[in-house]
């Protein structure tokens, strides 16, 4: 071209073509405007409908809308905007750069329209979200008595993809069918991806299975197909079949089986993928290299996260997200924090998803001061807050009991789900203030959302705490209406309730009705005949638990030894208590040895106690000790119950209840003057007793 001594409009023409062909977009429209200051230094001719038309595709693969103006200009100044050529790569341009309005407007004037042009604004429309009008275009475009070719059925089936229409694409299928279509494979693969995203994969494998020239993008939109529907076993197979067919896997289908990796914690699988993307070279890709860190990061080895990390020849925030949420599923605070701190410094701005990872660490761990410090960030970032983020701070306030500013939270929260009414219904139960988790509660039914077994969990408990009954029945009705009796998490909640209430009977009645009982519903009922004196019950149900072959917890055996306490069954409580480690495999903790002390303590046997505590295997703990002073409470013996006291407060100095318990004991047996002493030494060491409470 460069050595050709004159140049005509084909030239000149095949030229930029050639170009914008090979990608090489910037050259071709460099070559456009050199041939328009060649036209007007020479008075030569102006440009034709082929030679814009290959300008304005070069525009459009390149993004490069303004210049794609100023051709659209000289094709108007011309009087060729109207030509099929030329408005076709119009529509196409604006299509692509998102003017889906001016595309429509050079699509609605042109006299004549090709396949191409319907190909052209049926895809722009998908693109742009208005995958309806899309549809509705394809329908009139047989009106228009032009015949779909492949490009267009592949761009319907897109649109009915990105509805969900799995009808719709049925019929495209069975028009591709038809006229042949079905053998092309760009055809296939839109209809593949369609009917994966419609949860239909058996027939997504069946049309894969039928095509005889699969190409790279088939195996990829069947291995992304499977991931996205959770199948990342069959996600995963796929991809080896890919390799061993001789593919060399691309970044999609990297990243794609990188994830369900990760889904499945499968490293290995992992590591072998992380082969294949450095052999492929594929490793210094930004989305590869994010997919690893998520992958390294899900499967919990942070090493090697931390690795590839490193590793980036740039900062990017999705990056930092992965190693944030990596540190943060290992409940590593201070991983997460360092992460954090360095994503700052690097001046990325943090997303709403950097601040819901760090509250899910902070919260599970109970840090309020950072908790407080987050929330304040996101405020400050102007990042509203989105329903996983809201009932992160709805959780950590409660659980420090500030209700108040959980309270706060949840009024900021306009687009509440049930995670977020739950969040605050337990938040309000587990602080004690029933009254008004049930008005919030009564708020929730007016919002017109379902409550789920999680919400009724939350007010049974309330109801228990309030030792309602009048509201535990009426919750109880809910349930059943809701049909959330069968959920073995209400019905364990609901026997506690009926327990707490006082309501043996009723509980016993759901515990028989409730079908594949649980180790908590077994301990629910033990505990309620335990906590009721109705010992040799509770010790029944004990046997028909092992006889339905579920085998008890550290729960069930405090249960046991607690009934066996109120009974007086010192042999039979101190043989439990020897089959926890011995036929069970349950180790004792400080909950059984303190039974055990309360066992013998019931029984008079305040040596045999003192005894047993000073065999303890671990460090007795103030419980302990104040389950032996209450022993030498009830029978009044001062000399071991002074002793019990002493070690009590070593454990726990700021406890006012075994200096009140002895202050007792000294005043049932007329040591006045001891008593006087003890109070006054509470009142030298700023031990206050706790208040009590008349309702």
């Amino acid at each position: 071209f460069d050595r050709m001594p004159g140049r005509n409009l084909v030239s000149w023409g095949s030229a930029i073509s050639m170009y914008a062909q090979h990608g090489r977009e910037d050259d071709a429209l460099a070559l456009f405007a050199a041939f328009r200051g060649a036209a007007a230094n020479n008075d030569g001719e102006p440009p034709n409908e082929f030679l814009l038309a290959s300008a304005l595709r070069a525009c459009a693969q390149s993004r490069a809308a303004r210049f794609g103006e100023q051709v659209h200009g000289i094709a108007a100044k011309l009087g060729l905007d109207a030509n099929v050529f030329v408005g076709t790569a119009l529509v196409n341009l604006y299509a692509k750069a998102g003017r889906i309005d001016a595309a429509m407007l050079v699509f609605d004037a042109l006299p004549a329209r090709n396949p191409v042009t319907w190909t052209a604004v049926i895809a722009g429309y998908t693109q742009a979200g208005q995958a309806g009008i899309a549809l509705e275009l394809f329908g009139k475009m047989g009106l228009d008595g032009v015949r779909p070719d492949r490009f267009v059925l592949a761009s319907a089936a897109s649109a009915c993809s990105a509805l969900g229409f799995v009808e719709g694409g049925r019929q495209i299928h069975g028009y591709a069918y038809r006229t042949a279509a079905e053998s092309d494979a760009s055809v296939v693969n839109a209809l593949i991806d369609l009917y994966c995203k419609c949860s239909r994969l058996s027939l997504a494998r069946r049309l894969f299975d039928s095509m005889e020239n699969r190409n790279l993008v088939s195996w990829t939109t069947m291995i992304a197909g499977y991931m996205q529907n959770s199948l990342d076993a069959e996600a995963m197979s796929m991809f080896w079949q890919l390799s061993r067919a001789g593919w060399q896997p691309d970044v999609f289908a990297c990243t794609s089986i990188l994830n369900s990796c990760g889904s499945l914690a499968a490293i290995w699988q992992g590591r072998q993928v992380h082969a294949h993307a450095i052999k492929a070279d594929l490793e210094s890709d930004e989305y590869v290299k994010n997919a690893l860190i998520d992958m390294y990061a899900k499967c919990e080895h942070l090493t090697e996260a931390r690795a590839v990390f490193e590793a980036l020849a740039e900062d990017d925030a999705i990056s930092y997200n992965a190693m944030i949420e990596g540190y943060a599923r290992l409940g590593d605070l201070t991983g997460a924090v360092e992460i954090f701190r360095k994503m700052r410094y690097c001046s990325l701005k943090p997303s709403l998803l950097t601040f819901v990872s760090l509250l899910g660490v902070s919260s599970s761990r109970s840090d309020l001061e950072l908790s407080k410090q987050i929330h304040g960030l996101i405020v400050k970032s102007g990042t509203s807050l989105d329903l996983y983020a809201g009932s992160a701070l709805i959780d950590v306030y409660s659980k420090f009991s500030l209700v108040d500013d959980a309270k706060v939270v949840f009024s900021l929260m306009h687009n509440r789900d049930m995670v977020i009414w739950n969040a605050m219904i337990f938040g309000l139960a587990q602080n004690e203030r029933g009254e008004e988790a049930v008005k919030l509660f009564n708020q929730l039914r007016i919002s017109g959302l379902t409550p789920n077994e999680f919400t009724f969990v939350a007010l049974v408990a309330v109801a228990s705490t309030l030792a309602s009954m009048s509201h535990g029945q009426q919750f109880h009705a809910q349930i059943i209406k809701e049909g959330a009796d069968s959920d073995p998490h209400v019905s364990n909640a609901l026997i506690d309730m009926y327990a707490k209430c006082g309501f043996i009977e009723e509980g016993l009645q759901l515990f028989e009705s409730t079908s594949g009982k649980d180790v908590i519903c077994w301990n629910s009922m033990i505990l309620t005949y335990a906590q009721h004196g109705h010992a040799e019950e509770a010790l029944r149900v004990f046997g028909m638990m092992g006889g339905a072959g579920v085998e008890p917890n550290y729960v069930t055996f405090v249960a046991v030894l607690s009934a066996c306490a109120h009974a007086g069954l010192v042999n039979e409580g101190l043989q439990y208590f020897n089959s926890m480690n011995t036929k069970y495999t349950v180790e004792p903790g400080t909950e059984h040895y303190a039974s055990v002390v309360n066992l013998f303590g019931r029984a008079g046997k305040l040596h045999a106690a003192k005894e047993f505590i000073e065999r303890m295997p671990i460090e007795p703990a103030a419980v302990v000790w104040r389950s032996l002073l209450s022993a030498c409470h009830l029978f009044g013996n001062v000399e071991i119950g002074t002793y019990a006291a002493e070690m009590a407060l070593l454990a726990d100095p700021m406890d006012s209840g075994p200096s009140v318990l002895m202050s007792n004991i000294y005043a049932s047996k007329g040591l006045w003057a001891d008593a006087q002493k003890l109070r006054q030494g509470m009142d030298c060491a700023g031990v206050a007793k706790e208040a009590g409470y008349s309702w």
